[in-house]
């Protein structure tokens, strides 16, 4: 599967953003996703991962409370809304996918996942 990430940009700090995954070339509703972020100096690390259905999700614990992932089968689409950002929450932002026969099952780990998008940047000011 292709991932096209995009929604990236500049916003203050408490401001919200969303980010879009947009999927083609396979059935997307076989694919558990995730987003991650890698900030300057960084290790890349997982935001939020959901399920092929959508109705599992994982949040980074500094991400919970904060940030959505929700998915759109029928649109082949995968979103992050962010809310109340912070500045540590500066970072390009990847979305990932991994085909998988486990309905209920969202991966977290990087190696995990077979295809990556190309990032996003989100830019928070104070």
């Amino acid at each position: 599967v292709q991932l096209q990430a995009s929604g990236g940009g500049l916003v203050q700090a408490g401001g919200s953003l969303r980010l879009s995954c947009a999927a083609s070339g396979r059935t997307f509703s076989d694919y558990g996703l995730g987003w991650f972020r890698q900030a300057p100096g960084k290790e890349r690390e997982l935001v939020a991962a959901i399920n092929r259905s959508g109705g599992n999700k994982y949040y980074a614990d500094s991400v919970k409370g904060r940030f959505t992932i929700s998915r759109d089968n029928a649109k082949n689409t995968m979103y992050l809304q962010m809310n109340s950002l912070k500045l540590e929450d500066t970072a390009v932002y990847y979305c990932a996918a991994r085909s998988t026969i486990g309905g209920g099952v969202y991966y977290t780990l990087q190696s995990e996942y077979g295809s990556w998008g190309q990032g996003t940047l989100v830019t928070v000011s104070s």
